[in-house]
């Protein structure tokens, strides 16, 4: 199936390290949707956790309908649902409780006909961290530009 990406959280390959990635479905208003489709989605500063044996993401921001009707007016960051399978969901559940360990969203993409959710488990990096990531992909691009003008 095609894959149509409607949005990235590029800052969570900079903040974290990722171990895992997990594909989990999300459960969506009509009004909703339609915004999704418009790309009206931020998964800046969201995060996923486990309550009661079901997986949920917050602070997914996804923008109110312009021509939605007057009852579809829900908060635009409220608590959506992720749908995956049980098994997934123990595993998950079980490396969540380790030290450092997160669970993020990282993108969010059409497949078919469903919106579905890429997830990372991730664990932070530290500052120093950071730094050198930066200084290795400076030094990469250096790198290329001078074969290119090179050759």
């Amino acid at each position: 199936m095609e894959e149509k990406i409607i949005c990235q959280n590029r800052q969570a390959s900079h903040e974290y390290y990722i171990l895992d990635r997990i594909e989990a479905g999300i459960v969506l208003d009509g009004g909703e949707v339609k915004s999704v489709r418009l790309n009206n989605v931020n998964l800046k500063d969201s995060f996923c956790f486990i309550t009661n044996a079901e997986l949920f993401v917050k602070n997914m921001h996804i923008a109110t309908y312009e021509k939605a009707g007057a009852f579809n007016t829900k908060n635009s960051k409220r608590d959506r649902k992720l749908l995956v399978h049980k098994s997934e969901l123990v595993k998950i559940g079980s490396k969540i409780s380790q030290k450092g360990l997160t669970l993020v969203p990282l993108k969010l993409y059409f497949k078919g006909a469903l919106i579905k959710m890429e997830l990372g488990l991730c664990q932070g990096k530290h500052t120093f961290d950071k730094k050198k990531a930066t200084m290795e992909k400076d030094i990469k691009r250096q790198t290329e530009r001078e074969i290119k003008n090179y050759r």
